[in-house]
């Protein structure tokens, strides 16, 4: 098919989309009526963050949505964003834009490919089915243009599925890899069950986490749907503006982003609320995808020892086997996260700089980051919780 026939545009507010146009290429299999793959690329999340004012003018995040048309039809849409910043990625490029400053170059703005404070593996460049090769490209070509018409230094597509990366590495994109720690299912029937695959030292040790944290004082509760209740949230947000002061200083997300997801996503999320004399005292926010359980948020308002792994950890996988999920993504960093059965996983992302010079160094800069991280994933997996058999099984 001819690339010329397809019309690329750039849209700058998701209200001028209709959502059954945009979600017909972002999560086309929940046209069974099931769950989005994951919920970030829907049009209800998308939407809630530019609502709320969690991007948009003075953020640092400035919607520039892409949107790819043949014959009048939507084939093909990205989460894009004309960046002045680097954070709330977690792809770090920190050291790619200092370097270039001071090379007496200008690294911002950029443009991002991704979900905004989400770092959670996903579909980036959002295709309708049967569009596949010919979206992707699209959006790929019209966005490095884009770059390269204004001058931009760098387009980077972050969190991308291995399949993205691979069909973006043949269009002439470059290729990073980093890694997380997720929780797979391998067809546990309980808690028990993944227990019995862990060493006996690590076995004993996750018990007695689990028992200290239920000990506590009060109840936890897993609220999702119509159990969520705006007063949830009212605790919730103080929870998330604890966790948001201490860790970026100030929190990436709105009060209104949660008034918004509670009326549009409720049964997209999960709160596991831990309650003292009917207090909420802590809690853990996880969004629901088809196969996977993505956990997001945490915060606390009074300190108990392990209840921060058993709402955040213990409790996700104990949702994910009893909904028969094959995973739990915990978000980025924390290798604690590896005594509690969260193994390293691949993540992906694509990039393209404008400067030669400098791409070729950020060329050479990748292909040395992906000898560490390979390593890395090999020597942190020989040091998981799992009895010898259970690796070598999964090796």
């Amino acid at each position: 098919m001819d690339q010329a026939q397809i019309e690329v545009q750039i849209v700058p507010s998701l209200t001028a989309i209709a959502a059954a146009d945009w979600d017909a290429c972002a999560c086309p299999e929940s046209a069974d009526g099931g769950p989005p793959r994951d919920p970030f690329t829907t049009h209800r999340f998308l939407s809630a963050l530019e609502e709320s004012g969690s991007v948009g003018r003075g953020t640092g995040w400035q919607p520039q949505y892409l949107t790819a048309h043949l014959d009048g039809m939507m084939i093909a849409v990205a989460p894009m964003y004309v960046k002045s910043h680097s954070q709330g990625e977690y792809i770090f490029d920190h050291s790619w834009a200092h370097a270039y400053e001071r090379a007496g170059g200008h690294y911002y703005p950029k443009l991002q490919i991704t979900v905004p404070f989400t770092p959670a593996t996903g579909r980036r460049l959002l295709v309708r089915p049967g569009y596949e090769g010919i979206g992707q490209s699209a959006l790929v070509q019209g966005a490095v243009q884009l770059a390269a018409n204004n001058n931009v230094s760098s387009l980077h597509v972050t969190f991308c599925t291995e399949a993205e990366a691979e069909a973006g590495a043949e269009m002439g994109l470059m290729h990073r890899v980093s890694q997380q720690f997720h929780w797979v299912n391998d067809g546990y029937a309980d808690f028990d069950g993944f227990l019995a695959a862990l060493s006996s030292r690590k076995r004993k040790a996750i018990r007695k986490e689990r028992a200290q944290a239920q000990g506590f004082g009060g109840q936890i509760r897993e609220l999702t749907g119509s159990d969520l209740r705006p007063e949830h949230w009212d605790a919730f947000w103080r929870f998330y503006q604890d966790t948001g002061a201490r860790k970026w200083g100030s929190p990436y997300l709105t009060r209104a982003f949660f008034d918004i997801a509670h009326q549009t996503m409720a049964d997209d999320m999960v709160l596991v609320l831990a309650e003292r004399d009917g207090v909420p005292v802590a809690g853990a926010l996880n969004f629901i995808g088809r196969e996977a359980l993505f956990g997001r948020y945490w915060g606390c308002v009074e300190h108990h020892p392990c209840l921060h792994f058993e709402l955040c950890y213990y409790r996700a996988i104990d949702w994910a086997i009893a909904h028969g999920l094959a995973r739990v993504e915990a978000g980025a960093q924390g290798e604690h996260k590896l005594a509690r059965g969260y193994l390293p996983a691949v993540t992906h992302s694509l990039h393209w700089v404008g400067d030669p010079g400098f791409a070729d160094a950020v060329a050479r800069y990748l292909e040395a980051e992906r000898a560490a991280v390979d390593e890395e994933i090999e020597i942190l997996t020989d040091y998981g919780p799992f009895r010898r058999a259970q690796v070598e099984e999964r090796e």
